[in-house]
């Protein structure tokens, strides 16, 4: 090689030597940095841009001769035949992307413009900046092609050397091998067929590197199977952008920016079909229009499938869509179009599982509620529960399952999908006992939960053998509500199975859990199906027992006091029949509750006297504390507010004398109910600072026990008594504070805060 083609990096240090420069000195005089030309000298780095050689140039003093030989050695060192400049290689777009908007954002931030070459080189050179690798990944059918795509196009113009898209083919049966996908890629950005020839398969990696490694490039590696076929193909050093899409989330690989892809939401969902089947149909048709966005899921293939339908049937209208679409055992079979189906996007992810996760997922689509738990999953197939959380996982990777603070939600297309597949490689019998074993287990395991609320049982017996930790009562209160969808339907099937003494089982050890969540919703259901079932077990105690349940659900939950004095009433007969007292005291106490809602206090006070006299004769201490409260109930609704107090106070007396006999949530629940009465009765007698001193303890002590219900009575409560006293920023608190509750709240209450919150002297 003559010295006019000399190799750069030795060149640069022969300039150097010549004019007696450290690399310190040349750095102090060019600019640049000194690792930057210790990496150039030692050939650890492709030669630089025509700046930093001008930079080098100038430092080093080079007369003209002298600075065209090292540009003329920077030139041959880029290999100018392997330039990409102008490779533009992305396949159509489409123009009626909608939303995204956050994402979009955040790949633009990501993309954003480095520092120019001279100053890149200068901090080490642009060989040593980092690529930046974003991996966006979802569900089959959330459009990740179709992101990139459109990023792509609008980012092109930030990386001028070039921009490819490579589809890596990850869900076919035998994708293509890193080493090929590489050799695409020099080819396009330029290598010729002889060098890649020359150099053979084992220095492509290191050309493939050196190719990418001096260029601002946009490369979108599409449709990934696993970290193997991606790892090989992210360029270590340089300034490029990489865009990788794939089901799988790729966990494996480090150092790269994640981009999880989701549906879209329901205003984008239906721009997205206006755009598809027109404006003028879809104004036509607004409910159904989003109609058929809720039952595509807001899936982007399904509603592109689902708008290229009707694009191509004018004469359908969107509510015979809507109509074919609203059957389960034909949906899937309705999101076809062409050569495009919902399902095919899902069996190709599907095919990919190992035999267990495929198991497993086919046999998720047996839950009833929108999500569910690690180890009621376990009870789906057999496994142990850390051998069905690896599975769970192995789903989540894949794409094909959704995952929240430890449950895991199967979409309902893809839930349909996976009936279809149960339906067609599990035998009717396998899918009943896995279905029965599940629905034993959510039962076997509210019950022990349940019964940490009830008297004379708390903490599960040191036998049980459980899978989930129920080592205290808020533990099983997270369960219980976590599980609620999937306990409720088991109950409901054991209930028209036949199974009663399970069903009222249940209802019996839920009881007092009741009052921690009384506005779930689902309470009548719970103790409808009780009552029934102890009307089938022909035992009149438990009849008594679960129309008392039931009385207290109409009563409190629904809001129906009048509908419930019929169910209290037969509640007494069956507990006369069953010769109980107490029982028979519950069902005066809900007749009596029911009267002072109605305003019909002589009744009221009558049946809240039987139930006191009952209770005692029974010596049925939390009863009695119940009914005292009733008493009281009865002496405000009648203005008695001095005699109210005092026996707000005497049920706070014997809740002290007796602590030891309650479980810790009941007293809560009834030294809270005896504050916030007492607090009530005192502001109307205009003892203003103790009624605020005792409704604020009532607040306080819900909010240690988590009972947003009862909090929600109480701050209303204290709201209206600042209110009273003048004291309108407190009341204004308050109200808020009911407000932002939730919707565990009592939404009558809610409702009167607001309404508080809109007078002018609230404002």
């Amino acid at each position: 090689m003559s010295a006019h083609e000399a190799a750069f990096g030795p060149l640069l240090r022969e300039l150097r030597l010549a004019k007696s420069l450290t690399i310190e000195a040349l750095a102090d005089t060019s600019g640049v940095s000194v690792r930057g030309i210790g990496d150039l000298e030692r050939g650890r780095r492709a030669a630089p841009q025509r700046r930093t050689v001008a930079a080098l140039a100038d430092g080093l003093g080079l007369d003209d001769s002298e600075r065209e030989r090292l540009l003329a050695a920077a030139r041959i060192g880029r290999t100018p035949g392997y330039s990409p400049v102008g490779v533009r290689s992305f396949p159509r777009g489409i123009d009626d992307f909608v939303g995204r908007a956050d994402e979009l954002a955040e790949l633009e931030k990501l993309a954003a413009e480095p520092p120019a070459a001279h100053d890149a080189e200068s901090a080490g050179g642009a060989a040593d900046a980092q690529p930046v690798v974003v991996t966006v990944h979802g569900a089959p059918g959330t459009g990740k092609t179709t992101l990139a795509l459109r990023a792509a196009r609008r980012l092109a113009d930030r990386f001028p050397d070039g921009q490819l898209m490579v589809d890596l083919r990850g869900t076919d049966d035998t994708p293509p091998a890193p080493s090929e996908l590489m050799v695409r890629v020099l080819k396009a950005f330029g290598v010729p067929d002889r060098d890649l020839a020359k150099s053979g398969p084992q220095a492509h990696p290191a050309l493939y590197r050196q190719v990418l490694a001096d260029r601002r490039c946009l490369l979108v590696l599409d449709n990934a199977r696993d970290e193997a076929q991606v790892r090989p193909l992210l360029p270590g050093a340089g300034r490029t952008l990489v865009l990788v899409t794939s089901r799988r989330m790729l966990t494996g690989l480090d150092g790269v920016h994640r981009l999880p892809l989701g549906r879209l939401d329901p205003a984008e969902a239906a721009a997205f079909l206006t755009a598809l089947v027109g404006e003028d149909r879809a104004t036509a048709e607004p409910e159904a229009l989003h109609e058929v966005a809720r039952l595509c899921e807001h899936l982007p293939l399904a509603l592109r499938v689902a708008g290229n339908w009707l694009a191509t049937r004018t004469g359908w209208s969107l509510r015979r869509l809507t109509d074919r679409l609203a059957r389960e055992e034909r949906r899937l079979d309705a999101l076809s179009a062409g050569d495009i189906r919902v399902t095919n996007a899902f069996d190709l992810s599907y095919r990919q599982l190992t035999p267990d996760a495929a198991r497993l997922f086919r046999r998720l689509s047996l839950v009833p509620g929108p999500d569910v738990g690690a180890a009621c999953a376990a009870r789906l197939t057999g496994q142990d529960l850390y051998d069905a959380e690896d599975t769970l996982e192995e789903l989540v990777e894949a794409g094909l399952l959704g995952t929240t603070a430890d449950r895991y939600r199967l979409h309902d297309l893809l839930c349909l999908y996976g009936r279809t597949r149960l339906a067609a490689e599990d035998g009717g019998d396998d899918i009943e006992r896995a279905r029965r074993s599940m629905y034993r287990w959510l039962l076997d395991t509210a019950v022990m939960a349940g019964r940490w609320y009830e008297p004379d049982h708390g903490a599960p017996p040191s036998g049980w053998q459980g899978t989930v930790d129920l080592s205290s009562a808020d533990r099983a209160r997270e369960w219980l509500q976590a599980e609620a969808p999937n306990w409720l339907a088991a109950l409901h099937a054991a209930a028209a199975e036949g199974e009663h003494a399970s069903v009222v089982d249940v209802a019996e050890s839920l009881h007092w859990f009741s009052d921690q969540w009384i506005f779930w919703g689902h309470w009548p259901e719970v103790f409808r199906a009780a009552v029934r079932s102890a009307e089938a077990l022909g035992d009149p105690l438990l009849e008594a027992t679960q129309l008392n349940y039931y009385a207290w659900a109409v009563l409190l939950c629904e809001g129906r006091p009048r509908d419930s004095l019929e169910y209290s009433a037969r509640a007494l007969t069956a507990a006369r029949r069953a010769g109980d007292r107490v029982q028979q005291a519950w069902a005066h106490q809900y007749a009596g509750w029911a009267h002072h809602l109605l305003g019909e206090h002589r009744e009221a006070f009558g049946h809240t006297t039987h139930a006191i006299d009952l209770f005692e004769a029974a010596g049925d201490l939390h009863g009695m504390l119940q009914a005292l409260l009733g008493r009281a109930l009865d002496l405000e609704g009648t203005r008695r507010d001095e005699e109210a107090a005092e026996v707000y106070r005497q049920a706070l007396a014997r809740l002290d004398e007796a602590a030891d006999a309650f479980q810790p949530h009941i007293a809560a629940v009834t030294r809270g109910n005896a504050l916030a009465g007492l607090g009530r009765s005192l502001g109307r007698l205009g003892r203003w600072d103790e009624a605020v001193h005792h409704l604020r303890a009532s607040v306080a002590l819900c909010r240690v026990d988590g009972n947003i219900a009862l909090e929600s009575r109480y701050l209303l409560s204290l709201g209206d008594v600042l209110l009273d006293a003048g004291r309108a920023a407190e009341a204004r608190e308050a109200f808020t504070r009911c407000i932002a509750l939730g919707p565990d709240a009592d939404p009558q209450r809610v409702a009167e805060a607001r309404s508080r919150l809109a007078r002018p002297d609230m404002r």
